[in-house]
């Protein structure tokens, strides 16, 4: 962008300045302007595109964000576990609120969790996995943007 800044002003005063040369018929110094032009246009052109992201573009375990009977913990949403009765609402929002969790077995230290939902996250342990946490799940967790 400096360059092609650069380009401009330096082609803005040399068309101004006082040239020491024979004159040179009006139509052979606008074909030159204009090639001038063209190439810094290029030039500019080419400076302004950004290089492309190095981006993720397929979450190799994006079965576990619902699409399987296992679960993730650390990246699931919220409605993942209306496939599994008795989790929906409560104990879901307890499991995606207090995460993320190293291992399966950290569910047992959400606080506030009663005897109950302990026995509810037990029959279904064999359904969940801890996976590292992907930013681009997370913050979805409790509001996917799914309203009814």
């Amino acid at each position: 962008m400096k360059i092609a800044i650069l380009a401009a002003l330096v082609s803005a005063v040399a068309a101004f300045a006082p040239s020491n040369q024979a004159q040179r018929p009006a139509t052979e110094l606008a074909a030159e302007r204009r090639e001038f032009l063209s190439q810094a246009a290029a030039l500019a052109g080419a400076a302004a595109f950004a290089a492309p992201a190095n981006a993720i573009r397929d979450y190799e375990s994006v079965g576990y964000l619902g699409g399987s009977n296992v679960v993730d913990v650390n990246n699931a949403n919220v409605r993942v576990y209306l496939k599994m009765p008795g989790l929906y609402p409560t104990v879901a929002g307890k499991i995606v609120s207090n995460g993320p969790y190293k291992s399966v077995g950290d569910l047992y230290n959400i606080p506030g969790l009663s005897g109950a939902e302990k026995d509810l996250i037990k029959k279904y342990e064999s359904r969940f996995t801890a996976l590292p946490p992907q930013a681009d799940y997370v913050i979805d967790n409790i509001n996917n943007g799914l309203y009814r």
